[in-house]
């Protein structure tokens, strides 16, 4: 009985994933996820000396580990850096890293991290998918922190070419 819940609950967490990715395409659903701070105020944990945190018990280990993998490989693998008025915009090539792991990624920083604007574009005839993290003023130092953004702009491009 266990193992079949285990497999309900990893279908219905595709399901999830692929409703969600659905409708985020269709632009019904936007891509903003609403802030939790009043219900997680005690659980969160300051990240830097900022008034951005990071609530590190939104996640179950296992989610955080799998969270972690998945950062670590769109930070391997983004094409660019590409710095905003109010955030950083990420380029990945989508043969690389597939929309529904962007999706993944965002629902899941969305928890811990509820400050951020997602934002998931396809471009250039699908030969480019962007991922920008923006918020209010004052997110830039965060996002270098926590992403391994470069202080040196020359830097933001990362040895690959084509795009």
């Amino acid at each position: 009985m266990k193992a079949n819940k285990e497999a309900n609950t990893g279908a219905e967490m595709r399901a999830l994933h692929a409703a969600t990715l659905t409708l985020l395409i269709l632009g019904v659903i936007p891509v903003r996820l609403p802030a939790d701070a009043a219900k997680n105020e005690d659980k969160r944990t300051m990240t830097s000396q900022s008034k951005f945190y990071c609530n590190i018990k939104a996640l179950s280990p296992v989610e955080r580990s799998e969270h972690k993998q998945l950062t670590d490989k769109l930070i391997t693998l983004r094409r660019k850096i590409v710095e905003t008025n109010n955030g950083y915009e990420f380029q990945f090539d989508p043969s690389d890293v597939s929309i529904e792991e962007l999706s993944k990624w965002v629902v899941a920083e969305g928890k811990c991290c509820p400050f951020f604007d997602f934002h998931i574009d396809f471009e250039r005839g699908g030969k480019l998918l962007c991922l920008r993290l923006t918020a209010e003023d004052g997110i830039k130092p965060f996002i270098r922190s926590e992403f391994q953004v470069p202080a040196n702009s020359t830097d933001l491009f990362h040895g690959r070419t084509g795009l």
